[in-house]
Protein backbone atom coordinates (compact mmCIF):
# COMPACT_ATOMS: atom_id res chain seq x y z
CA UNK A 1 0.00 0.00 0.00
CA UNK A 2 3.00 2.55 0.95
CA UNK A 3 4.51 1.62 -2.51
CA UNK A 4 1.07 3.05 -4.55
CA UNK A 5 0.87 6.14 -2.29
CA UNK A 6 4.30 7.29 -2.98
CA UNK A 7 3.43 9.48 -6.09
CA UNK A 8 0.68 10.95 -4.02
CA UNK A 9 4.10 11.94 -1.45
CA UNK A 10 5.97 12.88 -3.78
CA UNK A 11 3.79 15.55 -5.01
CA UNK A 12 3.29 16.78 -1.61
CA UNK A 13 6.69 17.01 -1.11
CA UNK A 14 7.18 19.61 -4.52
CA UNK A 15 5.01 21.61 -2.57
CA UNK A 16 6.40 21.61 0.40
CA UNK A 17 9.91 22.22 -1.41
CA UNK A 18 8.11 25.42 -3.29
CA UNK A 19 7.21 26.79 0.26
CA UNK A 20 10.05 26.79 1.72
CA UNK A 21 12.08 28.07 -1.31
CA UNK A 22 9.55 30.64 -0.96
CA UNK A 23 10.56 31.49 2.38
CA UNK A 24 14.21 31.41 1.58
CA UNK A 25 14.28 33.18 -1.36
CA UNK A 26 12.53 36.10 1.02
CA UNK A 27 9.62 36.18 -1.36
CA UNK A 28 7.61 35.26 1.52
CA UNK A 29 8.33 37.27 5.07
CA UNK A 30 9.52 35.01 8.23
CA UNK A 31 8.76 37.65 11.49
CA UNK A 32 11.67 37.94 13.98
CA UNK A 33 11.03 39.31 17.27
CA UNK A 34 13.59 41.38 19.73
CA UNK A 35 11.61 39.18 23.03
CA UNK A 36 12.90 35.45 23.50
CA UNK A 37 10.86 32.76 21.55
CA UNK A 38 10.96 29.56 22.17
CA UNK A 39 9.45 27.13 18.87
CA UNK A 40 8.59 23.44 19.89
CA UNK A 41 7.53 21.37 17.15
CA UNK A 42 7.91 18.15 14.97
CA UNK A 43 8.02 16.82 11.57
CA UNK A 44 5.23 14.42 12.27
CA UNK A 45 1.61 14.60 12.39
CA UNK A 46 1.47 14.73 16.29
CA UNK A 47 2.48 12.21 18.92
CA UNK A 48 5.80 13.26 20.09
CA UNK A 49 5.45 14.44 23.33
CA UNK A 50 5.81 18.11 22.76
CA UNK A 51 3.10 19.03 25.78
CA UNK A 52 5.48 17.61 28.47
CA UNK A 53 8.46 19.24 26.95
CA UNK A 54 6.20 22.48 26.94
CA UNK A 55 5.68 21.67 30.30
CA UNK A 56 9.49 20.93 31.07
CA UNK A 57 10.15 24.31 29.83
CA UNK A 58 7.48 26.18 31.85
CA UNK A 59 8.72 24.87 35.12
CA UNK A 60 12.40 25.58 34.05
CA UNK A 61 11.50 29.06 33.51
CA UNK A 62 8.82 30.10 35.65
CA UNK A 63 10.60 30.59 38.97
CA UNK A 64 12.30 33.90 36.76
CA UNK A 65 10.38 34.73 34.53
CA UNK A 66 6.35 35.69 32.89
CA UNK A 67 5.51 32.51 30.88
CA UNK A 68 3.18 32.69 28.13
CA UNK A 69 2.07 30.02 25.82
CA UNK A 70 0.34 30.13 22.40
CA UNK A 71 -0.94 27.25 20.75
CA UNK A 72 -3.69 26.60 18.16
CA UNK A 73 -5.72 25.34 20.24
CA UNK A 74 -6.25 22.50 17.80
CA UNK A 75 -10.26 21.74 17.99
CA UNK A 76 -11.41 24.39 19.80
CA UNK A 77 -15.16 25.47 18.64
CA UNK A 78 -13.42 29.48 18.63
CA UNK A 79 -11.32 31.27 16.20
CA UNK A 80 -8.46 34.14 16.25
CA UNK A 81 -6.67 35.03 19.42
CA UNK A 82 -8.12 34.26 23.01
CA UNK A 83 -6.72 34.81 25.82
CA UNK A 84 -7.38 32.02 28.59
CA UNK A 85 -8.78 33.04 31.91
CA UNK A 86 -8.69 30.26 34.83
CA UNK A 87 -12.44 28.71 33.62
CA UNK A 88 -11.94 28.88 30.13
CA UNK A 89 -13.27 25.48 28.64
CA UNK A 90 -11.25 23.18 26.27
CA UNK A 91 -13.66 23.97 23.75
CA UNK A 92 -12.57 27.07 23.57
CA UNK A 93 -8.95 26.71 23.37
CA UNK A 94 -8.19 23.05 23.26
CA UNK A 95 -7.36 20.33 25.40
CA UNK A 96 -3.36 20.51 25.41
CA UNK A 97 -4.05 24.54 26.69
CA UNK A 98 -6.51 23.74 28.80
CA UNK A 99 -4.04 21.28 30.44
CA UNK A 100 -1.45 24.17 30.67
CA UNK A 101 -4.17 25.69 32.35
CA UNK A 102 -5.32 23.50 34.64
CA UNK A 103 -1.10 22.77 35.90
CA UNK A 104 0.12 26.07 35.91
CA UNK A 105 -0.72 29.18 38.06
CA UNK A 106 0.54 32.79 36.94
CA UNK A 107 1.38 32.02 33.32
CA UNK A 108 -0.31 33.51 29.85
CA UNK A 109 -2.01 31.03 27.79
CA UNK A 110 -3.74 32.17 24.43
CA UNK A 111 -4.21 30.52 20.97
CA UNK A 112 -4.27 31.70 17.59
CA UNK A 113 -4.07 30.10 14.84
CA UNK A 114 -2.26 32.94 13.05
CA UNK A 115 1.05 32.52 15.39
CA UNK A 116 2.36 36.53 14.20
CA UNK A 117 -0.61 38.00 15.17
CA UNK A 118 -0.82 35.78 18.55
CA UNK A 119 2.69 37.22 19.82
CA UNK A 120 2.09 40.55 18.52
CA UNK A 121 -1.26 40.56 20.66
CA UNK A 122 0.84 38.63 23.44
CA UNK A 123 3.38 41.47 23.83
CA UNK A 124 1.26 44.23 23.88
CA UNK A 125 -0.09 42.90 26.60
CA UNK A 126 0.83 44.85 30.33
CA UNK A 127 2.84 43.82 31.36
CA UNK A 128 4.17 41.29 28.51
CA UNK A 129 5.57 37.93 29.04
CA UNK A 130 9.34 37.81 29.30
CA UNK A 131 9.72 34.52 27.07
CA UNK A 132 7.31 33.08 24.53
CA UNK A 133 6.72 28.91 24.28
CA UNK A 134 5.25 28.26 20.83
CA UNK A 135 3.63 24.83 20.85
CA UNK A 136 3.77 22.91 17.61
CA UNK A 137 4.54 25.85 15.60
CA UNK A 138 7.51 24.24 13.54
CA UNK A 139 6.30 23.98 10.54
CA UNK A 140 4.95 27.70 10.46
CA UNK A 141 7.74 29.50 8.94
CA UNK A 142 6.03 32.86 8.93
CA UNK A 143 7.68 33.25 12.37
CA UNK A 144 11.56 32.75 12.82
CA UNK A 145 11.91 31.93 16.28
CA UNK A 146 15.19 32.85 18.45
CA UNK A 147 15.24 28.96 19.26
CA UNK A 148 14.01 26.02 17.65
CA UNK A 149 13.24 22.55 19.14
CA UNK A 150 12.51 19.75 16.83
CA UNK A 151 11.16 16.56 18.85
CA UNK A 152 11.46 12.91 17.17
CA UNK A 153 9.78 9.79 18.74
CA UNK A 154 12.35 7.24 19.79
CA UNK A 155 10.00 4.54 17.64
CA UNK A 156 8.87 6.52 14.69
CA UNK A 157 12.15 9.03 14.30
CA UNK A 158 11.95 11.21 11.30
CA UNK A 159 15.00 10.06 9.02
CA UNK A 160 13.30 6.51 8.59
CA UNK A 161 9.31 7.74 8.02
CA UNK A 162 7.83 9.33 4.96
CA UNK A 163 5.78 12.21 3.99
CA UNK A 164 1.76 11.61 4.30
CA UNK A 165 0.01 9.36 2.66
CA UNK A 166 2.60 7.13 2.69
CA UNK A 167 4.02 7.97 6.21
CA UNK A 168 3.18 10.19 9.12
CA UNK A 169 5.43 12.87 7.73
CA UNK A 170 3.91 16.38 7.35
CA UNK A 171 7.22 18.51 6.16
CA UNK A 172 9.93 17.19 4.22
CA UNK A 173 13.13 15.59 6.43
CA UNK A 174 15.59 18.41 4.87
CA UNK A 175 13.39 20.89 7.25
CA UNK A 176 15.22 19.36 10.62
CA UNK A 177 18.43 21.80 9.41
CA UNK A 178 16.30 24.83 10.84
CA UNK A 179 16.30 23.37 14.61
CA UNK A 180 18.66 24.24 16.94
CA UNK A 181 17.79 21.61 19.07
CA UNK A 182 16.65 17.85 18.49
CA UNK A 183 15.58 16.24 21.04
CA UNK A 184 14.47 12.75 20.63
CA UNK A 185 11.60 11.44 22.93
CA UNK A 186 10.22 8.40 25.17
CA UNK A 187 13.40 6.86 24.40
CA UNK A 188 14.14 3.81 27.33
CA UNK A 189 15.00 4.62 30.75
CA UNK A 190 17.81 2.82 30.63
CA UNK A 191 19.45 3.74 28.08
CA UNK A 192 23.11 2.76 26.70
CA UNK A 193 25.97 4.41 25.35
CA UNK A 194 25.04 2.00 22.48
CA UNK A 195 21.77 3.39 21.68
CA UNK A 196 23.04 6.64 21.94
CA UNK A 197 25.79 6.37 19.43
CA UNK A 198 23.49 4.54 16.98
CA UNK A 199 20.90 7.49 17.39
CA UNK A 200 23.52 9.91 16.48
CA UNK A 201 24.44 8.15 13.56
CA UNK A 202 21.04 7.99 12.22
CA UNK A 203 19.91 11.57 12.82
CA UNK A 204 23.30 13.26 11.77
CA UNK A 205 22.83 16.81 13.56
CA UNK A 206 24.77 19.53 11.86
CA UNK A 207 27.32 21.20 13.82
CA UNK A 208 25.44 24.10 14.63
CA UNK A 209 22.47 21.39 16.70
CA UNK A 210 22.41 20.13 20.13
CA UNK A 211 21.14 16.14 20.24
CA UNK A 212 19.48 15.54 23.70
CA UNK A 213 17.25 12.14 24.63
CA UNK A 214 14.04 12.16 26.79
CA UNK A 215 11.89 9.82 28.28
CA UNK A 216 8.90 9.72 30.35
CA UNK A 217 7.72 9.61 33.82
CA UNK A 218 4.19 8.87 35.45
CA UNK A 219 2.86 10.33 38.23
CA UNK A 220 -0.10 8.98 40.75
CA UNK A 221 -3.35 8.46 39.36
CA UNK A 222 -5.23 11.40 40.33
CA UNK A 223 -8.87 11.04 40.12
CA UNK A 224 -10.94 12.50 37.23
CA UNK A 225 -13.83 13.40 39.50
CA UNK A 226 -12.42 15.61 42.04
CA UNK A 227 -15.26 14.54 44.87
CA UNK A 228 -13.63 10.83 44.27
CA UNK A 229 -12.60 9.34 47.37
CA UNK A 230 -11.62 5.96 46.63
CA UNK A 231 -8.65 4.84 47.04
CA UNK A 232 -6.42 3.19 44.57
CA UNK A 233 -6.17 -0.67 45.13
CA UNK A 234 -2.77 -1.69 46.32
CA UNK A 235 -2.96 -5.14 44.06
CA UNK A 236 -5.09 -4.06 40.37
CA UNK A 237 -6.98 -6.72 39.02
CA UNK A 238 -7.66 -5.02 35.46
CA UNK A 239 -7.18 -1.73 34.16
CA UNK A 240 -10.11 -0.52 31.31
CA UNK A 241 -7.92 2.15 29.27
CA UNK A 242 -9.30 4.40 27.46
CA UNK A 243 -7.91 7.25 24.87
CA UNK A 244 -8.07 9.65 22.39
CA UNK A 245 -4.63 10.63 21.25
CA UNK A 246 -1.86 9.99 18.78
CA UNK A 247 0.53 7.27 20.16
CA UNK A 248 -1.42 5.48 23.00
CA UNK A 249 1.83 2.39 23.45
CA UNK A 250 4.03 4.01 26.29
CA UNK A 251 0.94 5.05 28.10
CA UNK A 252 -0.28 1.62 27.53
CA UNK A 253 3.33 0.04 28.34
CA UNK A 254 3.44 1.43 31.17
CA UNK A 255 -0.08 0.29 32.69
CA UNK A 256 0.31 -3.10 32.00
CA UNK A 257 2.77 -3.10 34.43
CA UNK A 258 0.12 -2.03 37.12
CA UNK A 259 -1.87 -4.29 36.40
CA UNK A 260 -2.69 -8.15 35.85
CA UNK A 261 -5.48 -7.58 32.76
CA UNK A 262 -5.17 -4.25 30.23
CA UNK A 263 -7.99 -3.39 27.96
CA UNK A 264 -7.65 -0.70 25.57
CA UNK A 265 -10.32 1.30 24.08
CA UNK A 266 -8.91 3.81 21.50
CA UNK A 267 -10.40 6.91 19.85
CA UNK A 268 -8.98 9.38 17.35
CA UNK A 269 -6.66 12.12 18.12
CA UNK A 270 -8.57 14.57 20.09
CA UNK A 271 -11.23 13.29 20.26
CA UNK A 272 -14.40 14.81 21.38
CA UNK A 273 -16.48 12.13 23.80
CA UNK A 274 -20.04 11.90 22.87
CA UNK A 275 -22.59 10.20 25.80
CA UNK A 276 -22.62 7.21 23.46
CA UNK A 277 -18.92 7.11 23.82
CA UNK A 278 -19.06 7.04 27.42
CA UNK A 279 -21.94 4.70 27.77
CA UNK A 280 -20.20 2.17 25.63
CA UNK A 281 -16.87 2.78 28.20
CA UNK A 282 -19.38 2.55 31.41
CA UNK A 283 -21.23 -0.56 29.76
CA UNK A 284 -17.65 -2.57 28.79
CA UNK A 285 -15.97 -1.85 32.72
CA UNK A 286 -19.45 -3.25 34.16
CA UNK A 287 -18.79 -6.21 31.82
CA UNK A 288 -15.45 -6.57 33.28
CA UNK A 289 -15.41 -9.33 36.44
CA UNK A 290 -13.27 -9.98 39.41
CA UNK A 291 -12.26 -7.45 41.83
CA UNK A 292 -10.10 -4.52 41.59
CA UNK A 293 -10.62 -3.05 38.66
CA UNK A 294 -10.46 0.73 37.32
CA UNK A 295 -10.25 2.86 34.68
CA UNK A 296 -7.43 5.39 33.10
CA UNK A 297 -7.20 7.75 30.63
CA UNK A 298 -4.33 10.37 30.01
CA UNK A 299 -4.38 14.15 31.33
CA UNK A 300 -4.76 15.66 27.75
CA UNK A 301 -7.92 13.45 27.49
CA UNK A 302 -9.21 14.51 31.17
CA UNK A 303 -9.21 17.80 29.96
CA UNK A 304 -11.57 17.24 27.25
CA UNK A 305 -13.98 15.22 29.86
CA UNK A 306 -13.67 17.63 33.13
CA UNK A 307 -16.87 19.48 31.94
CA UNK A 308 -18.72 16.95 30.28
CA UNK A 309 -22.30 16.30 31.34
CA UNK A 310 -21.43 12.60 30.74
CA UNK A 311 -19.41 12.48 34.02
CA UNK A 312 -21.96 11.84 36.23
CA UNK A 313 -22.19 8.33 35.05
CA UNK A 314 -19.13 7.29 36.79
CA UNK A 315 -19.92 8.47 40.21
CA UNK A 316 -18.24 5.67 42.61
CA UNK A 317 -16.17 4.33 40.09
CA UNK A 318 -12.53 4.61 40.30
CA UNK A 319 -11.46 6.41 37.31
CA UNK A 320 -8.09 8.44 36.80
CA UNK A 321 -5.49 10.13 34.98
CA UNK A 322 -2.22 9.51 34.60
CA UNK A 323 0.07 12.85 34.68
CA UNK A 324 3.63 12.61 32.57
CA UNK A 325 6.37 14.36 32.86
CA UNK A 326 9.94 14.48 31.32
CA UNK A 327 13.41 13.44 32.30
CA UNK A 328 16.53 13.75 30.21
CA UNK A 329 19.22 11.16 29.77
CA UNK A 330 23.03 11.19 31.25
CA UNK A 331 23.94 14.96 31.61
CA UNK A 332 21.84 16.02 28.97
CA UNK A 333 19.37 18.01 31.56
CA UNK A 334 21.82 19.84 32.84
CA UNK A 335 23.40 20.94 29.97
CA UNK A 336 19.64 21.24 27.63
CA UNK A 337 18.70 23.31 31.08
CA UNK A 338 21.81 25.72 30.81
CA UNK A 339 21.08 26.32 26.65
CA UNK A 340 17.66 27.52 27.46
CA UNK A 341 18.11 29.76 30.61
CA UNK A 342 21.17 31.49 28.39
CA UNK A 343 18.99 32.15 25.33
CA UNK A 344 16.41 33.54 27.54
CA UNK A 345 18.98 35.35 29.72
CA UNK A 346 20.47 37.41 26.11
CA UNK A 347 17.36 37.65 24.77
CA UNK A 348 14.98 38.97 27.69
CA UNK A 349 14.32 42.70 27.41
CA UNK A 350 12.30 44.36 30.74
CA UNK A 351 8.92 45.76 30.44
Amino acid sequence: MRVLLYPFAFIYKLILLFRHLLFDLKIRHSETFREPVICVGNLTFGGTGKTPHIEYLTRLLQPDYKVAILSRGYMRKSKGFVLAEKNTGFEIIGDEPRQYLNKFDNIIIAVDEKRVRGIKNLLNLTPKPDVILLDDAFQHRAVKAGLNILLTDYHHLYPQDHLVPAGSLRDVKSAAHRADIIIVTKTPKIFSPFIYRQLSALIKPRPHQKLYFSYLTYGRFVPVLSNLNIPVPHSIGTILMFCGIANPYPLQEYLQTKCNELILIDFPDHHSFTEKDMQSIKKQYDSILGKNKIIITTEKDAMRLIDSPYLSRFEGIPFYFVPIAVKFHLENESNFDKEIVEYVSKNHTDN
